[in-house]
């Protein structure tokens, strides 16, 4: 399928009763577009609504005013089933089958869908190659690979209907150090290669900075900044600043300051 643009028009979301009784607002007012072959990251600490918003693309969550549209298609007037069927998703651990083979696990998508076993079969080993695995993986069970190589089959899977768009909710956040930096180092080249548009939930500024085009910072169910990921560092907004000092213990100075001490340093050599 082709890739397609995502968008979100003033969506809020609350827990509680339909009347709003006793309810919690977990999303307030959210508005942004993610463009067609493009990723986005949602990046915010723990609770800020990051996967909340995340699932209203795939209509896991239903928005209690507002609109989410995949292309121009309001999710909400589309069939789930289909809906669904053009959305890949990504979870932390994986959320592999393990009673089934890495076959059966990246082709169950091709098989509700009815199409035939050798079809599949050149499918999946398409897709681990793409995802940096050997075909003769296909066998094996999700318990007898390691997390990476978990982690790879289940982008395989996410990957192997073709999506429109590929959802990604801390897809490596339970790896090691050195794992992680290898995943996220293939996953920039695969999106590049395939160009689905994406959206990325992650708590790492750097991931983020990494993978992304542009970041949209939440805090509270709320976003709070939306840029080019080139321009997070140099960002003048408070929150945005805050959180890069919180990441890396440094003290981030805005361009304009930086740049009117440098130039006090250079006047006071000269004297």
């Amino acid at each position: 399928m082709a890739a397609q643009g995502v968008e979100f028009a003033q969506v809020s979301f609350e827990t509680g009763s339909p009347r709003g009784e006793g309810g919690r607002r977990l999303l307030t007012d959210i508005s942004f577009k993610v463009e067609a072959g493009t990723t986005t990251a949602l990046l915010g600490r723990s609770g800020s609504g990051k996967t909340t918003l995340l699932r209203t693309v795939n209509a896991l969550v239903r928005p209690t005013s507002g609109r989410v549209l995949v292309g121009r298609r309001d999710v909400s007037a589309v069939d789930v089933i289909a809906l669904r069927r053009g959305i890949g998703y990504v979870i932390q651990e994986t959320g592999l089958f393990p009673q089934m083979t890495v076959e059966r696990n990246v082709g169950m998508a091709l098989e509700l869908a009815g199409r035939s076993k050798a079809e599949i079969v050149a499918k999946v080993a398409e897709m681990l190659e793409l995802v940096g695995l050997p075909s003769d993986l296909m066998g094996r069970y999700p318990w007898q690979l390691s997390g990476g190589q978990r982690q790879r089959v289940g982008l395989a899977r996410a990957l192997a209907s073709e999506p429109e768009v590929l959802l990604m909710d801390e897809p490596f956040g339970a790896l090691d150090p050195l794992t992680r930096v290898e995943m996220q180092t293939m996953l920039r080249e695969l999106l590049r290669r395939v160009g689905t548009t994406t959206i990325l939930v992650t708590h790492d500024l750097e991931e983020a900075l990494y993978l992304a085009d542009r970041v949209v910072l939440l805090e509270a169910g709320r976003v709070v900044a939306e840029m080019a990921a080139s321009e997070v560092r140099a960002s003048e907004n408070e929150t945005v600043r805050a959180y890069i000092e919180a990441t890396h213990r440094v003290e981030v100075i805005p361009t304009h300051i930086s740049e009117a001490r440098h130039g006090a340093s250079r006047t006071d050599g000269a004297s």
